[in-house]
């Protein structure tokens, strides 16, 4: 099976994604991901002015599979969280890498440097 693994982002080994935007970060989880859950019924993230640290746990998915949790790809506080996936969490299935996003990180550091390439990740679902 062939999973979508968008070139302009970097990833965690944890399969949460990374898209900068200035300073900016917008995060999410890799359609891998979403595959491997299932159909997601539930997504607890953290609050606006939260801090989140790099490869620390910020929330916490769940599907009718799993509940698994989730893996801040950077540091930085928590700017924006994706209200929709409240009334909507099937939205990280049906585009985990654009209308499924989970939240925006004003990133401090360069911890976006270390994560993943697209092929490096790729390499690791192979």
């Amino acid at each position: 099976m062939s999973f979508d693994v968008p070139a302009d982002r970097r990833y965690l080994e944890s399969h949460e994604w990374a898209q900068p935007d200035d300073d900016v970060v917008r995060v999410g989880i890799t359609d891998f991901a979403q595959d491997e859950l299932g159909d997601i019924v539930f997504v607890e993230l953290p609050s606006v002015g939260d801090r989140i640290e790099h490869e620390a746990e910020f929330g916490v998915i769940e599907s009718i599979k799993a509940v698994s949790d989730l893996y801040a790809p950077v540091s930085g506080e928590v700017v924006a969280v994706n209200d929709d996936l409240e009334d909507a969490p099937e939205l990280v299935n049906d585009d985990p890498f654009g209308d499924g996003w989970l939240l925006e990180v004003e990133a401090d550091g360069d911890d976006y440097e270390s994560l993943l390439t697209a092929d490096e990740y790729e390499a690791q679902i192979a």
